[in-house]
C-alpha cells in the first residue's frame, strides 16, 4: 500500500487506535504488535500526519535550533577530581 492509500483509507479514529498501539506496543485485545505491524502502523501514522496534522504537532517534532551552531568556546577546559 502506498502512501496515498494510506491517506485516502485513513480516518481519525484508526489514526489514534494506531498511535495508541505503537505507544503501547499492543493492540486494544492485548495483542502484542510484530515488528511489520508496528512498522505499516508507524507509516500510517505518517502519511496521516502529514496530510492532516500541523508540522509542530507530528509525532517526533524536534523543534529548529536558532542557529546550525551553538556559540560554545571552541575549548573547554577538562576539570579533574581528586
Amino acid at each position: 500500500m502506498n502512501i496515498e492509500e494510506y491517506q485516502k483509507r485513513l480516518t481519525p479514529e484508526l489514526y489514534e487506535k494506531f498511535r495508541e498501539a505503537v505507544a503501547l506496543g499492543k493492540w486494544p485485545d492485548g495483542q502484542k504488535l510484530t515488528s511489520q505491524q508496528k512498522t505499516v502502523c508507524m507509516q500510517a501514522i505518517i502519511a496521516y500526519e502529514h496530510q492532516h496534522v500541523v508540522e509542530e504537532e507530528r509525532t517526533g517534532y524536534v523543534p529548529p535550533k536558532d542557529s546550525a551552531c551553538q556559540h560554545e568556546p571552541s575549548e573547554q577546559p577538562v576539570k579533574w577530581r581528586s
